[in-house]
């Protein structure tokens, strides 16, 4: 085994320990967090096939272990949501980081790796954009549609007109490419139609 492969082994059997489970296609129940490293990663293969392992590493390690620090323990207001994002983003370098150094990866490495994990330089280094098009482009793929189900379309174009602006002009390009249904590909158009008219 790569020192690659055992890192990609151990974010997995990190976030095989979170006891919410999601039905993946088929119906089988698996930890949410381990199938949504899993998506990254598949979401990573499609969109950048050309992405170098460190880059892989950090979409694998997106959410690792996202369930140990709960939303409830922060403000219910917007202070609080960013205070429990930074948190989870600390986490997430730091963990990752812990077991890329337990694999032999040296300091450079693991803060290339940490960079991207804490969105820093979003917009400006490649890799980490890369990272921030595939976390949006899952949350389009397989994430959305449960959440418009639960909110009312000016929600939905609201939120989505939050998500648009983080994705690189090839991210966005890509949406092209998935599965959405009528109703959210409706939604995405008219959330960059919104955005448009405040550009005008």
């Amino acid at each position: 085994m790569s020192t690659y492969e055992a890192v990609i082994e151990a974010i997995d059997q990190a976030n095989a320990a979170d006891p919410r489970l999601e039905l993946a296609q088929g119906g089988a129940p698996i930890p949410k967090e381990l199938l949504y490293g899993i998506r990254m990663s598949l979401m990573c293969e499609a969109f950048a096939p050309e992405a170098d392992e460190l880059t892989r590493i950090a979409a694998r390690g997106q959410h690792i272990e996202r369930w140990i620090i709960p939303r409830d323990d922060y403000p219910r207001d917007r202070p609080g949501y960013h205070q429990w994002r930074n948190a989870l983003k600390r986490h997430h370098a730091q963990k990752v980081s812990s077991i890329m150094a337990a694999q032999g990866y040296d300091e450079d490495a693991q803060s290339v790796v940490s960079d991207m994990l804490l969105k820093k330089n979003l917009k400006r280094d490649p890799r980490a954009q890369l990272v921030e098009d595939v976390a949006c482009l899952v949350f389009l793929q397989h994430y959305a549609l449960d959440f418009a189900a639960d909110h009312e379309t000016s929600k939905v174009i609201s939120i989505l007109a939050k998500v648009l602006p983080k994705m690189s002009d090839a991210g966005q390009a890509h949406i092209a490419n998935l599965e959405l249904s009528d109703a959210l590909m409706g939604a995405v158009e008219a959330a960059r139609e919104s955005l448009s008219a405040k550009e005008a």
